[in-house]
């Protein structure tokens, strides 16, 4: 009888709990911004509107569209849906948690830029630190400051320029297998975002860990599978305890997690006696003099799983997207090889890290083409506190969606002609700090964002000074987000040798 007793009080305590958060704590939120004039899609118990988010997205992602710049609705489709029926602001749920999207510039650099404690990073879903680890992107407070002081030493802009001949190197290779493909050809049809993904693993190995992609294929493959499975899990509501469990997805995470772990402790081991990797990353991660600064091997692995993938990724698909918009907008595409030409000169003559600077129209170019399709098309924080942000009243805990796509096609900050291609735009200064951030902003600005400009410009740059290329017949527009954004059906790009 007692035990029943017990049984039942433990149930009601259980229910009452439940209740509290999954119903009376939703309402409470949604009234508290709704009588701020913050409105959204309707709370959904335990799911909230993640099953619409899937939904919306898989929808989008059956129909491509012209070959234009206007990719708000494709590529983030339910804060395009939901933007147009409730505004700029809005608030919309994933599972109980309440997200608030924020657009407004003066509000993202309050968050991006906050010194008040109030906005921090989130709390990521447990089955995302198989992709990334417990590197620097997951971490907060002082474990954080030591990571970003160890890994911002290696990225310096001196540093990086010491890597241009690596990057020059790794280019060529890719660029005489392009010439082997179109043998006597007058043009060859080449699926560059595959190529390109090679390329930036080629450049990231050598460069941060002073081996090559061959040698770091396999664990760049494992990578590309994780984010597959990291993808799945970020659509779904995180039930606690769920990655225990040894469903097969969750049997292939921690397969792919044993084996990419063990390769990088190799390759760590073979980093140690050599002095030819002094340059790189890795060593640099090894070699912190006071005990204090010094990493574990476990917490090296970590930022080396975060740099094989964002290294990889980011750069590989911004490049992808600088090809195709130059393949569209021909006359740009005439005036990067001129200023290309004039910097470095024709045929064979290679870039060096004194020469970048000249290319001004480049760059512009570089920073048009990550305004209209940035690699990260948001970013996450969150509330841990009560706090002000502008005008609202923001509740502990409450994660804020800034939706960077919809800032960079912005109208009322870029002008009507927002989603057109113009890079002389770039030349005006006074721009709003919060309404260009494609790497971010403030102290958790992407510390590789030296060496993702520097490589994407030498890159571009030795591709424009030997071909001239259009977009392929065959090429189908349809930007999707996956971790970054990129292209759904690769990218087909018909080139000629100059």
């Amino acid at each position: 009888m007692l035990l029943g007793v017990v049984a039942v009080t433990i149930f009601l305590v259980l229910l009452l709990r439940s209740s509290y958060s999954i119903l009376w704590v939703p309402w409470r939120i949604r009234s508290h911004f709704s009588n701020q004039g913050i409105k959204g899609p309707p709370y959904r118990p335990i799911v909230g509107n993640s099953a619409e988010i899937r939904h919306l997205i898989a929808r989008s992602k059956m129909n491509p569209i012209p070959f234009t710049h206007q990719i708000l609705p494709r590529a983030l489709p339910h804060y395009h849906t939901w933007s147009t029926l409730y505004g700029k602001n809005f608030l919309f749920w994933f599972g109980s948690t309440p997200r608030l999207a924020v657009v407004e510039p003066d509000m993202i650099k309050e968050v991006l830029l906050d010194k008040t404690g109030s906005f921090d990073k989130t709390r990521s879903n447990p089955l995302s630190r198989l992709l990334i680890g417990g590197g620097l992107v997951g971490l907060t407070g002082e474990k954080w400051a030591l990571h970003r002081k160890i890994t911002a030493q290696a990225f310096n802009m001196e540093r990086v320029k010491g890597w241009v001949p690596d990057m020059v190197a790794s280019t060529i290779k890719m660029l005489e297998r392009w010439e082997e493909e179109r043998g006597g050809r007058e043009e060859v049809e080449i699926e560059v975002n595959k190529e390109l993904h090679n390329l930036t693993a080629d450049i990231i190995s050598r460069t941060a860990f002073g081996s090559s992609f061959e040698e770091g294929k396999r664990i760049f493959q494992l990578q590309e599978r994780q984010a597959q499975l990291v993808i799945l899990a970020l659509r779904s509501i995180y039930f606690p305890g769920f990655r225990f469990l040894p469903t097969k997805r969750n049997r292939e995470r921690w397969r792919i997690e044993e084996e990419t772990r063990e390769l990088i402790r190799t390759l760590i081991k073979s980093n140690q006696n050599s002095r030819e990797n002094s340059r790189n990353l890795l060593s640099l991660l090894m070699s912190a003099r006071e005990e204090e600064e010094r990493l574990g091997v476990e917490e090296i692995i970590d930022e080396c799983k975060t740099f094989y993938f964002a290294g990889k990724e980011t750069s590989a698909n911004l490049l992808t997207w600088a090809l195709l918009v130059l393949a569209l907008h021909q006359d740009w595409q005439n005036k990067a090889r001129e200023e290309v030409i004039s910097a470095f000169g024709g045929g064979s003559k290679l870039p060096t890290a004194e020469n970048l600077n000249e290319l001004k129209m480049v760059s512009m170019i570089i920073n048009e083409v990550m305004r209209l399709y940035p690699p990260a098309v948001m970013l996450m924080r969150q509330a841990v506190k009560n706090a002000k942000l502008g005008e609202l009243d923001i509740p502990a805990n409450t994660q804020l969606y800034i939706c960077m796509t919809a800032v960079h096609h912005d109208k009322e900050i870029w002008g009507e002609d927002a989603d057109e291609f113009n890079p002389l735009r770039f030349e005006v200064p006074g721009r709003h700090s919060a309404s260009f951030f494609p790497f971010g902003l403030g102290p958790r600005i992407c510390v590789g964002q030296n060496l993702a400009v520097v490589e994407v410009k030498i890159v571009l740059a030795m591709i424009v000074q030997r071909f001239s290329f259009r977009f392929s017949p065959t090429y189908v527009h349809a930007p999707m987000q996956l971790m970054t954004l990129q292209p759904q059906h690769g990218a087909q790009i018909l080139f000629r040798r100059i």
